[in-house]
């Protein structure tokens, strides 16, 4: 199945967001891809001030997602926030389109590298999969990626792929880092991971205040077998990328860590 990760730089305004969302997934229809994935925070960046902006499933903004995997035929899957009920807002990601109509909240928060995201964000708890033309998808968050646990939990959930939107903080080490844990994911559930950032801001021409996790780029689409199949780098770009579900049952023959394991 062929996917499309969109890697963009988002700002503080929702509707010029979804204008983007809309514009990519048309390219990625166009190209043949039968799924989307844009990164978390599509919604509006971080930096801005979210519970104002925060809107529930049925609101506008995931109505206007909704509209757009109609108008393509793809399943289009995309950060954004929602109310929670303490005042704070969930980190949500909204995957919907033909058959498919689901949110994954994300469990476990960027509270490191001095960054305190369960400030303003309440957790979630549940593990979400999705179908897609009998591939079975994982959804991700970000900071998730530092946690295996829950990769291992969408393979035992019969995923093929888990698809990993993020925001991921700049900052020494951070890229190196990026790259590592996306590729261990994959080695450690031995599925396909789909991580798709925000574009690099300073690629994109847009400032961001210091110590706010606004993206670097580099979003990939790596194998089971842990090697990188495609990457993009730091600017803006639309990254398309073959998944084959055969190739996972391939790899967990050779290597059956899940089958394999003791505790």
């Amino acid at each position: 199945m062929r996917i499309a990760l969109s890697q963009i730089t988002t700002g503080p305004d929702p509707a010029r967001n979804l204008a983007v969302v809309r514009a990519d997934a048309h390219r990625a229809a166009d190209s043949g891809a039968r799924v989307v994935a844009f990164p978390e925070a599509t919604m509006a960046c971080f930096g801005t001030r979210l519970a104002p902006l925060a809107e529930p499933l049925d609101g506008p903004w995931a109505t206007g997602v909704r509209r757009i995997a109609e108008e393509t035929g793809v399943v289009v899957v995309a950060g954004m926030f929602t109310p929670a009920p303490d005042g704070r807002v969930t980190n949500t990601l909204l995957a919907t389109g033909p058959g498919v109509e689901a949110a994954y909240d994300k469990i476990h928060l960027f509270d490191a590298f001095g960054f305190t995201e369960s400030a303003t964000v309440a957790p979630g708890s549940e593990v979400v999969t999705i179908d897609v033309d009998g591939l079975r998808i994982g959804l991700a968050t970000c900071y998730d990626v530092r946690f295996p646990e829950l990769f291992r939990a969408h393979a035992d959930a019969g995923a093929a792929l888990t698809l990993l939107p993020a925001s991921w903080g700049d900052g020494p080490g951070k890229r190196e880092q990026w790259e590592l844990l996306t590729r261990a994911r994959a080695l450690d559930a031995t599925l396909w991971v789909a991580a798709v950032d925000q574009a690099d801001p300073v690629a994109s021409g847009r400032e961001i205040a210091p110590g706010t996790p606004a993206g670097i780029g580099h979003s990939a689409v790596i194998g089971p077998d842990g090697t990188v199949r495609e990457r993009l780098t730091a600017g803006p770009g639309l990254l398309l990328a073959e998944v084959d579900a055969t190739e996972v049952d391939t790899i967990r023959r050779t290597i059956p860590v899940l089958a394999n394991r003791r505790l």
